[in-house]
């Protein structure tokens, strides 16, 4: 089977099969990304008939009715999209979509005398030797007769107070000769590479990444919008459009609720759907915990609406894949497009989405976005509140399973690499007490007194911050309402990443000899307000925490008596024996404080 055949196809040609729906671009209805000025450049390109590069196509392949008919879908423009939208707004003087999503013109002007393009300002618009806008005369009833006579009369000089013509005779040719090279840009050729439609969509996708991987780097998820985008119902009706802007909205609102006016200034056929007044909550939302991408979305809804876990079986199954007998059938196109919208109606709503924060993320101490970063385990968790909520499973034991499942699995990378989890969990919770039992199990597999006396405390051997395993200490801390090291009346939730310094101070184990991965171990780490940080001396903790035990205010600590001390110690994790500790006790203490830590981190599990 030949994956591709190469095309030349005339620019002239190639728009219309645009402008008829032959050839669809995915891209159409979003903001334009080139700059006026590269629009400038292809134009100018072409007439001088410089290589342009290719673009890619891909015949959507055909889909079986029920009244085992065919039909063929539309090509899919899946590289040279900018290239194609640049054109049509050149030659064609067809709108794009600017970032406030609003119609804006682009118009190249030309000088047909100097061969001298540039973007249309003030002084091509007012010179009388410019072509303002060449789309003008692009068209089909254009006269280079008639222009040549124009522009010879619009091109006077004075000379000794008499008007004489600007140009002579050849010079005339010369222009004539220059236009109608201008007007050949629309039979210039640019080479077509078309993927068969017979190719396996998981091939065709992994082609759609590598292709654009030069320019804004694409994934899977991007080419699953690109597919959704092109989808009719019925001719016309811009249905998978519309589906794709709910998405392109809803992510973009979260995070510029702003955006809203240039919306609805801009897109007004769009406001006036449901899809735009089911998402119009955002532009009143001033949280920004969690503002998901169109990846994430549809990460998640694959995994709740279809129990699969790979983006690539998303866009089989939106071409209708019917994966036993390997054929495309409409029927199923059309039903995994019902899927996809629903899922979006239920990961957009408001109650469900706000719930999904304050009673999970926000209830198990991930209230700041600093420590929220692990998307995937994110995207999961919230697709299993979503069937928590198709099968009406939604209690108070079963919110304290969720958010511990999200600590179990970030504690265990249940989510990295491989991504089967996301749908081997969902085939297990199909209805009213799978979550409990599945939950209750992983814990007697996976957190067993081995994990939490040893191989948790490992985990904090690691150095840096940058990690899960520090994150879920600190939203331990903070769901435990715990307070910053020294500072009984600052809670940790009220911290930010600046205020994280070390027990041991940098300075002192560096001037003891120490290296970065030595005093950067997280055991090392502790939340202290950044004015107390600076008035301690670069000493051992047993010689600055002497001074904090005479209890009068010390480098500005808070700590007023040993009882509170000792509290202090403990809701930081840090050993009691720190205050008899120097350089001679380091290893000692990175060791008992790991420990602690992840005693911390257990009493914070069974507390959610």
């Amino acid at each position: 089977m030949e994956k591709y055949s190469i095309n030349n196809e005339k620019v002239n040609i190639l728009l219309g099969w645009v402008q008829s729906g032959v050839v669809a671009i995915p891209e159409i209805q979003r903001p334009f990304v080139w700059k006026k000025a590269q629009v400038r450049d292809l134009i100018d390109s072409l007439y001088n008939g410089y290589p342009v590069g290719y673009i890619i196509t891909w015949q959507n392949p055909a889909v079986r009715l029920k009244d085992g008919t065919s039909s063929h879908g539309k090509q899919i423009l899946i590289d040279g999209q900018q290239r194609i939208t640049a054109l049509r707004a050149a030659i064609k003087g067809l709108p794009v979509i600017n970032d406030k999503y609003k119609e804006e013109k682009i118009a190249i002007s030309f000088n047909p005398y100097t061969e001298e393009f540039k973007v249309q300002d003030s002084s091509t618009r007012r010179g009388s030797e410019w072509i303002a806008d060449i789309s003008e005369v692009m068209v089909e009833d254009f006269s280079t007769r008639r222009f040549i006579s124009q522009y010879d009369e619009k091109n006077v000089i004075e000379v000794d107070g008499e008007k004489k013509p600007r140009f002579t005779d050849a010079e005339l040719d010369l222009i004539d000769r220059n236009l109608t090279k201008l007007l050949q840009i629309k039979n210039k050729e640019i080479g077509n590479i078309v993927l068969s439609s017979e190719l396996p969509i998981d091939i065709v996708n992994d082609i759609f990444i590598r292709i654009n991987q030069k320019g804004t780097k694409l994934s899977n998820a991007d080419f699953v919008m690109s597919k959704i985008a092109v989808y009719e119902r019925e001719q016309g009706d811009e249905y998978g459009m519309n589906l794709r802007k709910f998405l392109d909205y809803f992510c973009n609102l979260a995070v510029e609720p702003m955006q809203y006016k240039d919306i609805e200034k801009n897109d007004t056929k769009f406001t006036s759907t449901d899809y735009y007044q089911h998402i119009a909550w955002l532009k009143n939302e001033t949280s920004d915990l969690y503002d998901p991408e169109y990846s994430d979305i549809l990460q998640t809804i694959l995994a709740l609406q279809f129990d699969r876990n790979k983006l690539g079986e998303l866009v089989s199954l939106l071409s209708g894949r019917d994966f036993e007998q390997r054929i495309d059938l409409k029927e199923i196109a059309d039903d995994s497009f019902a899927k996809l919208e629903e899922g979006i109606y239920k990961y957009t709503r408001e109650h469900n989405f706000k719930h999904f924060i304050e009673d999970i993320l926000m209830a198990s101490g991930y209230g700041d976005k600093s420590i929220l970063t692990a998307k995937g385990a994110i995207n999961y968790l919230y697709g299993i509140y979503l069937r928590l909520r198709d099968i009406e499973d939604i209690n108070a034991e079963t919110l304290s399973k969720l958010r511990r499942l999200f600590v179990i699995s970030l504690l265990k990378s249940r989510l990295t690499g491989s991504s089967l989890a996301f749908s081997e969990d969902f085939k297990r919770i199909k209805k009213p007490g799978d979550l409990t039992k599945f939950v209750d199990t992983l814990e007697m597999q996976e957190l067993t007194e081995v994990y939490w006396t040893s191989t948790l405390p490992d985990e904090f051997d690691k150095t840096n911050t940058s990690n899960q395993f520090w994150n879920v200490f600190v939203a331990a801390q903070r769901k435990l309402n715990y307070h910053g090291f020294l500072t009984p009346q600052l809670k940790v939730a009220d911290m930010t990443t600046p205020n994280i310094h070390h027990i041991f101070p940098r300075s002192y184990l560096i001037a003891q000899g120490l290296d970065k991965d030595s005093y950067n171990k997280i055991a090392n780490f502790v939340y202290l307000r950044d004015d107390v940080n600076k008035k301690l001396d670069d000493d051992a903790p047993k010689v600055y925490l002497e001074k904090v035990r005479k209890f009068d205010g010390a480098f500005n600590n808070e700590i007023d008596s040993e009882e509170s001390l000792a509290r202090n110690l403990k809701e930081n994790a840090i050993p009691e024996s720190v205050v008899n500790y120097d350089i001679a006790n380091y290893e000692k203490f990175l060791e008992e404080r790991r420990k602690e830590m992840a005693k911390l981190v257990k009493d914070y599990y069974y507390s959610l």
